[in-house]
């Protein structure tokens, strides 16, 4: 790295004129060894070839190659001008001056900084006008020199260090990639993540995502503050804005097709991406190639087109992402936040502004650098990581655009048609306007990429990976789509398509009585009720909950009070929060669930010691038996908001015997007896074995059950929830996982309480169902899926459900389970 001492570091300068601040800059170098003063004149010569002009009022005026030989030592000098001087003949006003002289490519770290700096006009116009000259030697060299830093000596490069487990279902994708880097970002931190031997810069999000990190990796972060470090391990243990209730992706299966024609010319089969029957033409679609090569340029010129090109992308993404905010997307929104995140990775960029210096075009060194990327997320072995190539290509191909002067791809034509290509990108999806398309089939792709994802949002049937051999299939043939059974019907007959017309009533009729009737009541077909409530984090997410058709929460967690954040919230700050929830669900149910920390939810601030199996350790009501200081605050937020709103109930976690259940009660009502509250609706989760079996004794002193199915799932089957090998098999459709519902529900009945689920099996429809059958009065689940659970509950008689249920406690496994559903009624249950 090139030293740069403060001898070298000229701050409120003035120049009046562009010769005027070289020979200042020259005459820094030529007096502090680096070059002979004739290298002056290499300098000027060069600056008569072409202008050294940067971008963002940066210049770096350097000698023509036949002066080399008067360097004596590579280095820089930086000339501050706040006020500016007038640099060629485009009107450019440049207010720093870098002068190199290099021998070989020791300035190229330099040049590397200097981009980074071009995309950051804050820390330009810092640079600019600071009195610092330490900012400007961390800023172009990553740090001040030792001997001038009146900075205090440092200790090791990145000292504070902590394990953490993923436990994003998705693993480290795109978007919490970018959470996570904008985290880092704000915090002003430098953080890195280790894994399996490799390590990444928090703030490169490429790097990140090349590590491969699944649901379950244990991640070493490493930072330079203990703040810094605390809050990047919270943020990633509260899932970096993922919904952690969801189950992690089972490996994609072709689902038996509720229709099926009789008579068609051909089939084209693929994996089910997103739900829906469609007919129409079918018509391919390949993007234009872009053809790029080599055009090398003057350095400063090429560097100049890169950086305009990456600012008129991303203005591009801004422009997207406001564009679907503002329709109520925010799911797309955050695709296009990701993508604007890999548009600035630092390391493509410094990569690609390495190989311009080098001496090629602008195009070939992105495309070179970006490109080296894509590769390497394509051999990765996960698959849903590996799709993100997919979007690394769209942003690639968007700078591209721009640096080859391209328009638009337009993959939409005259009239709606089921669209056929090798790959979409989520640009191309987010492109298709309502009604110009029917769907889509996709020789390669995967179902968990972003292009599924939008697909979905915008209600298209789509199959992806179908194969090559879709793009032989003409333009105008006519074609029926199947997204839920991942087929493509090529000419099919006459009865086929009236067939298909029929289904396509049925099931839009089914879609919109599920979002018209999300209101009503849940109940079964015969008016046995079931109360359908939402998991919530926090009171801002109540409002969106009641919209879909929320009857009241059935689990606030109130943990992510203490995972977003860096210390303890105070009893007023709870307090708040959970008055805020309760008046917005009126008098609707809010089950306030205590503090349950430990297993993959850590909280370095709380100095908790660090356990060999956390999951098995000081977890939920164990750890609040252990933290009065934490679970005596929380109780009496909790008391004093439930003196106004009767409507609020308190429910235990991890409770494993009858003894933790008294001694927790006991404190709640030491608490009631401090306040002068009334008695509040108490409950117990179910989440391991012993509390299932202990739910005759536990029955008569509780007001309700909640079962909580991932973790009790986990527990029952000794499998990890979290571990990437067997996370798939923790089905809470196995039958010992049912058989412990039964006994709880039947110890409830027998004393006149109710029984409720809260984990992820609640959500699933076929879970609905079987869990109803079995007893359960309340399925507590994410907001988007209270519509469908609704409407698939309304389709059967509690006696069709008891006789299910029945015959899935005597299943051999989960699968068998499942495919009981398929002897009702065809099209009521997905498996």
């Amino acid at each position: 790295m090139i030293n740069l001492p403060r001898s070298l570091i000229r701050l409120g300068a003035q120049a009046s004129s562009k010769q005027a601040a070289i020979e200042q800059v020259a005459a820094l170098l030529a007096g502090a060894g680096n070059v002979d003063p004739a290298y002056l004149g290499g300098m000027l010569a060069r600056e008569g070839q072409a202008n050294t002009y940067l971008g963002s009022g940066i210049a770096i005026p350097h000698g023509t190659p036949d002066t080399r030989h008067l360097i004596r030592q590579t280095g820089i000098a930086v000339l501050q001008l706040p006020q500016g001087v007038a640099w060629g003949e485009g009107g450019e006003t440049v207010r720093l001056v870098v002068g190199i002289a290099a021998a070989s490519d020791e300035h190229l770290d330099i040049l590397r900084r200097l981009t980074r700096v071009l995309a950051d006009d804050a820390l330009v116009e810092q640079l600019s006008t600071t009195a610092d000259p330490a900012l400007m030697q961390r800023a172009l060299t990553g740090e001040a020199t030792a001997e001038e830093s009146a900075a205090p000596t440092r200790g090791p490069d990145l000292p504070f260090s902590a394990q953490v487990t993923l436990p994003n279902p998705l693993g480290m994708h795109a978007r919490p990639g970018t959470m996570l880097a904008n985290l880092v970002r704000r915090l002003g931190a430098r953080v890195r993540v280790e894994h399996g031997g490799q390590s990444a810069d928090a703030l490169r999000l490429m790097e990140l995502l090349s590590l491969g990190l699944k649901r379950g990796s244990v991640l070493t972060v490493r930072a330079d503050s203990e703040a810094a470090l605390g809050a990047v391990t919270d943020a990633i243990r509260a899932g970096l804005g993922d919904d952690l209730s969801l189950a992690a992706p089972a490996a994609p299966v072709r689902r038996e097709a509720d229709w099926r024609p009789a008579q068609v010319g051909a089939t084209i089969e693929g994996v089910p991406a997103s739900d829906g029957l469609v007919i129409g033409e079918t018509r391919v679609y390949r993007p234009a190639e872009l053809h790029v090569t080599d055009q090398p340029g003057e350095a400063a010129a090429q560097a100049q087109a890169l950086d305009d090109a990456l600012n008129a992308a991303a203005a591009e993404l801004d422009g997207l992402i406001e564009q679907q905010a503002r329709a109520g997307h925010a799911d797309r929104a955050a695709i296009f936040r990701a993508h604007r995140e890999l548009l600035t990775d630092e390391g493509t960029v410094q990569d690609a502004v390495n190989l311009v210096l080098d001496g090629h075009g602008a195009a070939w060194a992105y495309q070179r650098a970006s490109g080296e990327r894509i590769a390497q997320l394509q051999k990765l072995d996960d698959p849903t990581l590996a799709a993100r190539a997919t979007d690394l290509g769209d942003v690639q191909r968007r700078v591209l655009r721009r640096l080859l002067g391209l328009g638009e791809d337009h993959p939409e034509g005259a009239a709606p048609a089921i669209l056929l290509a090798p790959d979409l990108t989520p640009s191309d999806t987010a492109r298709f306007s309502e009604g110009s398309l029917l769907g889509f089939v996709t020789a390669q792709g995967g179902p968990t990429s972003h292009t599924a994802i939008i697909a979905r949002g915008l209600g298209l049937p789509a199959v992806v990976a179908a194969g090559t051999g879709l793009l032989d299939v003409p333009d105008g043939t006519p074609a029926i789509l199947d997204g839920q059974a991942g087929a493509l019907y090529l000419n099919p007959s006459a009865a086929d398509v009236q067939a298909a017309r029929a289904r396509q009533e049925t099931l839009r009729a089914e879609l919109d009585r599920a979002r018209a009737d999300r209101h009503r009541p849940g109940a079964t077909r015969d008016g046995a009720r079931v109360e359908i409530a939402a998991n919530i984090n926090r009171a801002a997410a109540a409002p969106g909950a009641l919209d879909a058709g929320a009857e009241g929460v059935g689990l606030m967690r109130t943990e992510f009070l203490f995972l977003e954040r860096d210390s303890v919230p105070t009893e007023d700050e709870q307090e708040r929060e959970y008055r805020a929830m309760a008046g917005a669900l009126g008098e609707r149910t809010l089950i306030i669930r205590t503090l349950d920390i430990g297993g993959d939810k850590d909280v370095p601030y709380l100095g908790l010691e660090r356990e060999d199996n956390s999951f098995l350790g000081l977890r939920g009501i164990r750890l609040c038996f252990e933290r009065p200081d934490l679970f005596l605050p929380q109780l009496r937020a909790i008391v004093r908001v439930a003196r106004d709103h009767p409507n609020v109930h308190v429910m235990f976690p991890m409770i494993s015997t009858l003894e933790d259940f008294r001694r927790a009660r006991a404190l709640l009502d030491d608490v009631r007896a401090e306040l002068d509250a009334p008695r509040i609706p108490l409950g117990v989760m179910i989440e391991v074995p012993s509390a299932a079996l202990l739910a005759p004794q536990l029955a008569p002193e509780v007001d309700f059950f909640s079962v909580g199915t991932n973790d009790l799932t986990q527990y029952t089957l000794a499998m990890d929830r979290l571990h990437p090998q067997l996370a798939r098999q923790t089905d809470a459709m196995h039958p010992a996982v049912l058989q412990l519902v039964a006994l709880t529900v039947q110890a409830a009945d027998a004393h006149g309480k109710w029984v409720g689920v809260c984990g992820g099996a609640a959500g699933d429809e076929v879970g609905a169902l079987i869990l109803t059958g079995l007893g359960v009065k309340e399925l507590s689940v994410s907001a988007p899926q209270i519509p469908a659970v609704k409407a698939a509950l309304r389709q059967h008689d509690l006696a069709t459900l008891r006789d299910l249920a029945a015959r899935a406690l005597t299943q051999p496994d989960a699968a068998s389970v499942r495919a009981l559903t398929r002897t009702l009624n065809p099209g009521e249950v997905r498996a």
